[in-house]
């Protein structure tokens, strides 16, 4: 067998497996010779289902990229320095609050309503 044989058969085959393939997804020609995608009927029960899981799919994404933005602040706004500023005056804050570190220690801690007496006067 001559080798141009041989690459003839290779040809004829390859050709085969596409017109194969073709045909599995549903793609035919037309008259004229265009190629036509053919979609197959689905059942209204297969639809309901696809959409279902569809919807499924976008609510999970939606929570996947909430949760995403959540982890993307916590890793930027820890490490920025107005986080670390506001992290010190928080503490500040809490400190001035509580007396001497507790109020079970004779301290008195400052509420909500107390500020708003002081700020009253």
């Amino acid at each position: 067998m001559s080798g141009w044989a041989l690459v003839a058969i290779i040809a004829i085959v390859v050709w085969g497996i596409v017109q194969l393939a073709k045909a599995r997804a549903g793609i035919t020609t037309d008259n004229r010779g265009n190629e036509v995608f053919n979609k197959p009927e689905i059942s209204p029960e297969t639809q309901a289902r696809a959409e279902a899981e569809a919807e499924e799919t976008r609510r999970e994404i939606e929570q996947l990229r909430e949760r995403l933005q959540v982890l993307e602040r916590i890793a930027t706004d820890t490490n920025s320095e107005d986080a670390r500023e506001r992290a010190r005056i928080a503490a500040e804050i809490e400190a001035l609050r509580v007396p001497n570190g507790s109020a079970k220690d004779g301290g008195t801690a400052l509420t909500s309503e107390d500020d708003g007496k002081e700020q009253n006067l």
